[in-house]
């Protein structure tokens, strides 16, 4: 951009893969050390550790990550003590910055990790470990003593967890899994389980903004500081506009991340498009609303009570034809001169609203994972996967559906192949997409979605952000199926992603 200034002409810039590869950001590269301490039956008491992580040559977001993953250890269960330091590594490695999860994935599988190593090690079934630590109804609102970055408590404040797993239990027929797994062993196959539970903060402030227009022409407009990047936000908020304005989304007209249209705005980042833009036109469409019925009761000379909004029009409750569109109320507030306007109305049709949120609002699921592993390659295939998930109210069930899928999918691919190599000198090794795999179709299964969604009270239309949340716990999932899968070996697996060399390692070294 700077040079098309400087030249007064376009540039045009072409970027090759390993250009690419050398230039962008990753984030997952931790490193953990736990210890937990549970009581007889499993219950949890304590947690305490450290972590490392490499935040490469330069700092973006070096705060962001750590804090997120350390945070986000206790997740979903009751954990009475926790101590952690961790510490940001600068190297001359590829910088690190937000991917979709921005740390929480990493705390959530050290906690998996450890809820798998309390059940082996007592005996007990995994998801019976889980069942007992996690946070019941009853407990809520929960408010946690581990806090935010922004300094607010971490609050979740509605769903039911147990409930929510048990679900997911029935779904994939967890009860009639060991004689699944006991049948393919027979015959030489080696199947494996993996479920996890998971929260993700989303909704992130400080605000975002929005302004929402009805012009005199009868033509709505959102402007908002909102960015479109493939998710969908731009429809949902016509569609949040269009309800409370009663009229089809299709005639609501947005526009998103321009300065011309708004002066300020936040953008896309932390599933939070959706609770903070969302409710910003919810509310100035809402008030935009109730000036309209106003209006229309001076115009058509009724009681304010006795009027609707439908199809763009504001009408007389069973007298349809006593109706006025809102392009005209509009056109009634846009003021002539000499003539005054309706007594206590403001002139124009517009509203603007910044919200602010109060503390993250959190979605939460639970899902699970069956696998077969080829214990001669190494391979890994993922029979099934199910996810339940709470996102609270779902404004375009469709667009959250398609966040889920490929957030999962990211997940798998964090878990099974995704791993940015470099030699001793930083330089990266891994510089095209040959060597740094991705989970493709032939390689994922159909993924069954299902929701148990409770509103969310932190905000007035009950949302819970969804962009993020289905990746979270996808990497522990997997690599708690694969290791169930290789019980025969006594085989424990600490890291991820579990690349098939590795694989065929440990099994060979079980074996020797």
């Amino acid at each position: 951009a700077l040079a098309a200034r400087l030249l007064s002409q376009p540039v045009k810039w072409i970027e090759d893969r390993r250009e690419y590869f050398s230039a962008t950001a990753h984030e997952r590269d931790q490193f953990w050390d736990l210890e937990v301490a549970v009581d007889e039956a499993g219950h949890l008491l304590g947690v305490r550790g450290s972590m490392i992580h490499d935040q490469g040559a330069f700092s973006q977001v070096a705060v962001n990550l750590p804090y997120n993953a350390a945070t986000n250890v206790s997740g979903l269960y009751r954990l009475p003590n926790y101590q952690f330091e961790w510490t940001v590594a600068a190297t001359n490695k590829i910088s690190a910055s937000a991917v979709r999860g921005a740390g929480y994935p990493q705390g959530n599988f050290a906690m998996e990790r450890l809820l798998d190593r309390v059940a082996r090690e007592l005996g007990l079934d995994r998801a019976e470990v889980r069942r007992r630590n996690l946070i019941s109804p009853a407990d809520m609102p929960y408010t946690s003593p581990l806090k935010s970055r922004d300094g607010a408590n971490i609050v979740l404040d509605s769903g039911d967890f147990i409930a929510g797993q048990d679900k997911l239990l029935d779904l994939i027929d967890y009860e009639g899994f060991p004689s699944r797994q006991k049948a393919a062993l027979s015959d030489g196959r080696y199947l494996g389980i993996g479920i996890g539970n998971y929260t993700k903060g989303t909704g992130r402030g400080p605000f975002e903004s929005a302004i929402v227009r009805i012009k005199p022409s009868g033509q709505i407009t959102v402007a908002t500081g909102a960015s479109e990047q493939g998710q969908g936000i731009i429809h949902s908020l016509a569609q949040i506009c269009a309800e409370a304005l009663g009229v089809n989304p299709e005639a609501v007209s947005v526009t998103g991340g321009d300065t011309s249209a708004v002066s300020i705005g936040m953008g896309t980042f932390a599933s939070r498009q959706a609770v903070t833009a969302g409710t910003s036109v919810h509310v100035a469409a809402t008030e935009l609303r109730n000036k309209a019925l106003k209006i229309g009761a001076h115009m058509l000379e009724a009681a304010e009570e006795d009027l609707e909004l439908v199809d763009g029009t504001v009408r007389v409750r069973g007298v349809p034809e006593m109706a006025v569109p809102l392009g005209k109320i509009a056109h009634a507030v846009a003021g002539t001169p000499g003539f005054a306007l309706p007594f206590g109305i403001e002139p124009g049709m517009e509203a603007e609203h910044n919200f602010m949120p109060e503390g993250l609002a959190y979605c939460s699921g639970s899902q699970a994972a069956e696998v077969e592993v080829d214990v001669e390659t190494g391979g890994v295939t993922i029979l099934r996967y199910i996810a339940v998930q709470d996102s609270g109210t779902r404004i375009n069930p469709m667009i959250v559906d398609g966040q889920m899928q490929g957030g999962i999918v990211h997940g798998m691919g964090n878990a099974l192949f995704e791993r940015l190599l470099h030699d001793e000198n930083g330089q990266p090794l891994t510089t095209s997409l040959d060597q740094y795999l991705l989970p493709t179709a032939t390689g994922v299964p159909s993924i069954a979605l299902h929701y148990d969604d409770t509103a969310c009270t932190k905000n007035p239309l009950g949302i819970k952000g969804v962009g993020e949340g289905g990746t979270v716990p996808v990497p522990g999932v997997i690599i708690s199926a694969v290791e169930n899968a290789l019980s025969p070996f006594g085989i424990f697996v600490d890291r991820c992603p579990i690349e098939p060399m590795h694989l065929v390692e440990l099994i060979l070294a079980a074996q020797q």
